[in-house]
C-alpha cells in the first residue's frame, strides 16, 4: 500500500516536472509597475503619438489598479487613444462605460465631446476628406449619433470649453441631416409615394428649422398635398413658403414615368417626350435638326466628325 501511495507521488511530481520542462515554466508574469509609473508611461506613449503602445498601457493600468486614483483619468485617456488610432467603436464603447459609471464626473463633458467627436469622424475616410463625395446621400446614423452627443454636452454643460466648437458641430450636422431627409424626399416624390413624401417634409419642417432644406421641405408637402388632394394642407404649406421664402422657386418636380425601353437606354429610346421642333434661325438648314442613331448611341461624341464628312 505504501509503495502504491509512493509510486503516485513520483508520477505527479514527474508530469509536474516534465510540464514546466515543455515551456510551462517559460511564462513569467509581468512585474509589478507602480501606478503612477505606468500612468506616466502611457502619457509619454500619447505625446509622441504612439497610440497602440498607449492603448496597452492604459489597459493594464485598468486591469492592475481598477480603483486607482488614476483609473478614471486613465479611461478618459483610453477613449482619446482610441480615437486617434481610428477605432471609433472601442472609443464609443469606452465613452458609454465612462459617461454610465460617472454620471457626475466633473470631466464628463470631455467624454461627451469625445464621443461625439468620434462619431463625427467615424464616416470620414480618406476618399471623403480628400474626394468630392456628397456624405449627404449616405446613411446618416454616425451623424446622428454624434448630433446627439454634442446636443447633450450643450445642453448640460453650457458653460463648457467644449461647447463652442460642439455648437459649430452641431449646425453643420443639422445641415447634412436635413439634406439626407430631402434626398429621400425626392426618392419618394419620383416614386409618388405621397404619404411618405409629406411625411418627410413635414419632418424637416418640424425638426431642422433653420437650415437650408425648409423651403424645399414645405415645396415638397404642397406638391405631396395636392397630389393626396388634401387642398387645405396644400394652401397652408404654400402660404407659409411665400410669408418665410417669397422669392424661392421651387425645384421639386412630378415624377416623371418613363418606359422600360428608356431606363434600359438610359433614355436613348423609348423616351414619353415628344421632341420640340426644330426651330431655324437661317434659310440654310442645318444638320442638328435630327440626330443621327450613330449620334444617340455614342453620345454624340463623333457629332463634329459626322458634320465634316456632310
Amino acid at each position: 500500500m505504501r509503495l502504491a501511495k509512493l509510486l503516485a507521488i513520483v508520477s505527479i511530481t514527474l508530469i509536474a516536472s516534465g510540464c514546466s520542462w515543455f515551456g510551462g515554466g517559460d511564462e513569467k508574469e509581468a512585474p509589478d509597475v507602480p501606478e503612477q509609473q505606468l500612468y506616466q508611461e502611457a502619457l509619454d506613449r500619447l505625446e509622441s503619438a504612439n497610440y497602440v503602445a498607449a492603448i496597452e498601457k492604459l489597459q493594464l493600468l485598468e486591469a492592475r489598479y481598477p480603483f486607482g486614483r488614476f483609473s478614471d483619468q486613465a479611461q478618459l485617456e483610453l477613449i482619446y487613444a482610441y480615437h486617434k488610432n481610428y477605432e471609433p467603436e472601442a472609443a464609443r464603447a469606452t465613452a458609454d462605460r465612462f459617461i454610465r459609471l460617472n454620471p457626475n464626473h466633473e470631466n464628463l463633458d470631455y467624454a461627451l465631446y469625445l464621443k461625439g467627436l468620434t462619431a463625427f469622424e467615424k464616416d470620414r475616410t480618406f476618399f471623403e476628406k480628400y474626394l468630392p463625395i456628397d456624405e449627404t446621400q449616405r446613411d446618416p446614423g454616425s451623424a446622428l449619433e454624434s448630433f446627439q452627443s454634442f446636443q447633450q454636452l450643450v445642453s448640460r454643460f453650457p458653460n463648457s470649453e467644449y461647447a463652442p466648437d460642439a455648437q459649430k458641430r452641431m449646425t453643420y450636422l443639422k445641415n447634412r441631416l436635413a439634406t439626407h431627409e430631402m434626398h429621400v424626399a425626392r426618392y419618394y416624390v419620383k416614386r409618388e409615394a405621397w404619404v411618405a413624401a409629406a411625411n418627410r417634409g413635414r419632418y424637416v419642417v418640424e425638426n431642422y428649422q433653420q437650415t437650408p432644406a425648409v423651403p424645399d421641405a414645405l415645396s415638397v408637402m404642397v406638391l405631396a398635398y395636392n397630389e393626396l388632394g388634401m387642398t387645405d394642407l396644400a394652401a397652408d404649406s404654400q402660404a407659409v413658403l411665400d410669408a418665410n421664402f417669397p422669392d424661392y422657386q421651387s425645384n421639386i418636380q412630378l415624377a416623371k414615368k418613363e418606359s422600360l425601353l428608356s431606363t434600359a437606354t438610359f433614355g436613348l429610346l423609348g423616351s414619353n417626350e415628344t421632341p420640340a421642333p426644330v426651330q431655324q434661325t437661317s434659310a440654310k438648314p442645318k444638320a442638328q435638326q435630327e440626330r443621327s442613331w450613330f449620334s444617340r448611341l455614342t453620345f454624340g461624341i463623333f457629332d463634329s466628325e459626322e458634320e465634316s464628312d456632310k
